[in-house]
């Protein structure tokens, strides 16, 4: 599961920006992916900073945003997945960041899907049947 988390400033993003930068995020994995998961794999959650507790060199700063990503059901092997994967992302992301002219930092880290369930369930191999049964309901089921 890649799970995305946004530290923001308070106010950065409204409702609706947040539930469309959601859904750019989950397209990245699940339209266009050579490895497309089901949707319900991609969580994104934003954690809103409070004003002055938020510092960057040691000052205060209200227009950055982190973007934490781990990822459990797909890893990235070679260097070349893991750069044409951040630049897709760079550009799904870039409304809410580029664009809207704040200064931002992605940091994605692979990690152990040996410690990773969804509902008590170790998620089935990429690729098996079962997988497919789970990617088809778009809900974790039991194999």
């Amino acid at each position: 599961m890649p799970f995305h988390r946004f530290y923001i400033p308070r106010g950065l993003y409204t409702a609706e920006e947040k539930q469309a930068l959601a859904k750019a995020i989950t397209d990245v994995y699940t339209i266009g992916s050579p490895t497309p998961l089901p949707p319900f794999y991609v969580v994104v959650n934003f954690i809103n900073i409070e004003d002055g507790h938020f510092f960057v060199g040691g000052e205060k700063n209200n227009n950055f945003v982190r973007v934490v990503v781990h990822h459990l059901a797909v890893q990235h092997q070679e260097d070349r997945q893991k750069r044409n994967f951040m630049d897709r992302y760079e550009k799904a992301i870039s409304p809410w960041t580029k664009d809207k002219g704040v200064d931002w930092e992605v940091q994605l880290s692979n990690q152990d899907p040996v410690f990773w369930n969804e509902n008590g369930i170790q998620p089935p191999e990429m690729g098996s049947e079962a997988y497919r049964l789970w990617k088809e309901t778009n809900k974790p089921i039991p194999y």
